[in-house]
């Protein structure tokens, strides 16, 4: 997956109050990402992905919770699975 500018996580569309972290929704973490919702909900449930913050009904993500999961994923050379990477499956 190519990489994507900072800039886009910046520019979602959420609430930003001085201080707090910016939230970003399941549906533009699946946008950012590229990949379908579905495919979160089941890494949540086999403990992979970055972790959400539950408010009510809705999960949100702490932009620098979704940096730190992504520098995991990252490989460590070309071809090579990162140490903390999501399995297929």
């Amino acid at each position: 997956m190519p990489a994507v500018p900072d800039a886009h996580l910046k520019c979602m569309s959420t609430h930003h109050l001085e201080g707090l972290d910016q939230l970003i929704s399941i549906d533009e973490l699946s946008d950012y990402l590229g990949v379908p919702v579905k495919t979160i909900y089941d890494w949540r449930l086999m403990g992979h992905g970055p972790c959400a913050i539950r408010v009510g009904r809705h999960l949100k993500y702490a932009i620098p919770d979704v940096r730190e999961w992504l520098a995991t994923q990252r490989e460590s050379a070309p071809g090579r699975a990162a140490s903390g990477g999501v399995t297929n499956g």
